[in-house]
């Protein structure tokens, strides 16, 4: 598997936040952007992701079994700074509908809602209104989304926002796990992650350009 970024450049507004960023993921491999807020991390994520359309470049998704011509972003699992869950329903609704909603890329299966729930330490209270949930809770059912429908690029954008010590423990976990199946993660973050060979792309903002440290 391999996720290719080339010659990416994106505008916020009027403005040229970023220009001509590329790199390579293959399968196994992360990457963490860093750089102060409003330097372009988020931009460039949703970019990667397809939810946002870049000025110039392309992103590219390579692999064995796949359509040559498939998008990028149908590869990808995204989850931003909102957990994009709604409060009234349950939290097994909840993951249910993002289960059957975004469905298996083609060479994984994802797990069972109940399977996704236990994974971060939850299984006991997905029967609750996620509404009724702490922050801290919230953010990882949101988590769990990633598990239930399979993607094998997990695109991050401060993953660990409201988590207490144990539960950044249990993420890291998760994270190693999909990267050791051959997954592929591009993250976000003010906060270490724990991921002792990711690669670190320092963005500046403003089309400043970036700094790559391998």
């Amino acid at each position: 598997m391999r996720l290719m970024v080339e010659a990416l450049s994106a505008r916020r507004g009027e403005d040229l936040i970023f220009r001509d960023i590329s790199f390579t993921l293959d399968g196994g491999q992360s990457m963490v952007l860093t750089g102060r807020n409003g330097s372009g991390k988020s931009t460039l994520l949703r970019a990667v992701s397809g939810l946002l359309r870049p000025e110039s470049g392309r992103v590219i998704w390579h692999s064995e079994g796949t359509d040559a011509d498939i998008r990028a972003a149908e590869a990808c699992h995204y989850l931003g700074h909102r957990n994009a869950m709604k409060a009234e329903l349950s939290v097994s609704e909840n993951l249910g509908f993002w289960k059957s909603f975004i469905g298996d890329f083609p060479g994984g299966h994802g797990v069972s809602v109940g399977e996704a729930a236990e994974a971060v330490g939850l299984g006991d209270i997905a029967h609750l209104p996620f509404g009724y949930l702490s922050a801290g809770q919230q953010r990882r059912m949101a988590f769990a989304k990633l598990l239930v429908a399979w993607k094998p690029v997990w695109i991050l954008d401060e993953p660990t926002a409201a988590l207490d010590v144990s539960a950044e423990s249990v993420f890291t976990a998760l994270i190693k796990t999909h990267l050791s199946q051959g997954g592929i993660v591009l993250a976000a973050t003010h906060q270490p992650l724990g991921l002792e060979n990711a690669r670190e792309l320092k963005m500046t903002g403003f089309a400043g350009g970036t700094e790559s440290m391998w």
